[in-house]
């Protein structure tokens, strides 16, 4: 049995292999909530042979979504139209994921095949964003700096968004620190201007995030695996580096988190990023710490061998992938014949399994 397709327990789950899902915003919910687009979507990675499958960045309060057609769990009907999808997947043998997020001052934009760019107006169903500081990622509005108060509402609304997930039957919670975000805008000293016990320092940059991360665990129990996503470098000068992304994993595992799921950038638009097969591979393994730190690589892994390496080098403990599975929703079948395991097929799809 290769490492890819060995099982995984974290806590009280068990994944059946290490290729795994990333959540990729589908841009198709209607007041937040999921439609049978996401139903067919989702379900069909577990068909395909997926250990987990993290659904989209799901914002916690109406206020941190991307766009106006992002999914929201800060209602019981968003919750309500989630479970029947977390069956589907359950009943094909894979865990199922979902992503808590907000936005913060990447809030409000367009989606990315409508006409316009940028943050939406008001006028058209937008609205006013947030943000550590008021400082306006380029291009977009200029967000209201959060005060005390709202800083509270976002750690009350992961906390209420993490039991609605727990009762409609997700096995795993992921917190989204990463991709220019409202969280990895406290995390980088260039979109956190703050002078306060949110500013400056790395510790306290970091506390809103582990904050997130106490509310989440102590709402979700013991037995969920917890993962956090981060973005281990902004790609920008003065920005967050994978150093401190190794410090923040640290602090973040001691809180209660149990895998970081590393990628990179989306802070602001003039990143500069070399990009080339696995190329975020060597943040997974700076935050890993040669296996101290539960991590997860991610960023143009698309074959299996390819995905096998990264373990066998000790760089990650599990594999997420995006495009590759929106090229072949049957990835993990494909990849488990190339590197000639014997995984369970549906057995409505034994006829073409490859003998």
């Amino acid at each position: 049995m290769s490492l890819l397709f060995s099982p995984l327990t974290i806590r009280s789950t068990t994944f059946r292999n290490r290729l795994w899902v990333s959540p990729m915003c589908m841009y198709s919910a209607v007041d937040g909530v999921a439609q049978e687009w996401h139903h067919t979507h989702l379900a069909q990675f577990a068909s395909g042979g997926a250990g987990l499958i993290v659904a989209e960045a799901t914002a916690v309060v109406p206020e941190g979504r991307i766009s106006p057609r992002d999914l929201g769990l800060w209602d019981d009907a968003q919750r309500d139209a989630l479970a029947p999808i977390v069956r589907a997947i359950h009943d094909r043998g894979a865990a199922a994921g979902i992503q808590l997020a907000h936005a913060g001052r990447k809030a409000s934009t367009w989606w990315p095949w409508a006409d316009e760019r940028g943050t939406v107006p008001a006028a058209e169903g937008g609205w006013t964003t947030t943000a550590p500081s008021a400082v306006a990622y380029e291009g977009f509005a200029a967000p209201v700096a959060l005060d005390a108060a709202g800083i509270d509402r976002v750690v009350d609304g992961f906390a209420a968004a993490t039991r609605r997930a727990r009762e409609a039957g997700f096995d795993v919670i992921e917190i989204h620190g990463a991709h220019g975000y409202l969280l990895h805008q406290f995390l980088s000293p260039l979109s956190n201007l703050r002078e306060d016990e949110y500013g400056g320092s790395l510790e306290n940059r970091a506390r809103l995030l582990l904050r997130v991360v106490d509310a989440v665990r102590e709402t979700a129990g013991d037995d969920v695996p917890l993962f956090v996503r981060i973005s281990a470098t902004d790609h920008a000068e003065g920005g967050f580096t994978p150093e401190e992304a190794a410090t923040v994993g640290t602090w973040a595992t001691a809180h209660g988190a149990d895998l970081i799921d590393v990628s990179s950038g989306g802070l602001v638009a003039h990143q500069r990023i070399s990009v080339s097969p696995g190329y975020q591979v060597p943040l997974a393994e700076t935050v890993r710490q040669g296996g101290r730190i539960p991590v997860s690589a991610v960023g143009l892994i698309t074959a299996a061998a390819q995905a096998e390496q990264v373990l066998a080098d000790g760089a990650a403990d599990a594999i997420f992938a995006g495009r590759e599975w929106l090229r072949d929703p049957h990835f993990a079948l494909r990849a488990a014949h190339e590197l000639g395991d014997e995984v369970a097929w549906p057995p409505q799809y034994e006829r073409a399994h490859w003998r």
